[in-house]
């Protein structure tokens, strides 16, 4: 049920990810698929949904991996004192 769980964390970002890459390859090819918003808008949009899909992704991969110590060093937490 875990594996589960952690496969649709993953999904989600993911497809919003896909999705901010396909407004802004429309916002290129001058598709308006946000209604009246414009092209400009419509780029930012889907720029900010690919770098927030995608840095999840990448964040949820390295808590896993520090949390397995698969980690180089300069990824290691710092020691709180």
């Amino acid at each position: 049920m875990a594996r589960l769980a952690a496969l649709i964390v993953l999904v989600i970002p993911g497809i919003l990810a896909a999705y901010g890459i396909k407004l802004m390859r429309d916002t290129f090819f001058g598709i308006a698929n946000l209604g009246t918003l414009p092209l400009g808008l419509q780029f930012l949009f889907g720029l900010a949904l690919t770098i927030l899909g995608i840095g999840f992704f990448a964040g949820f991969l390295l808590r896993r991996d520090r949390k397995n110590g698969r980690v180089s060093e300069r990824f290691k937490e710092k020691q709180k004192s």
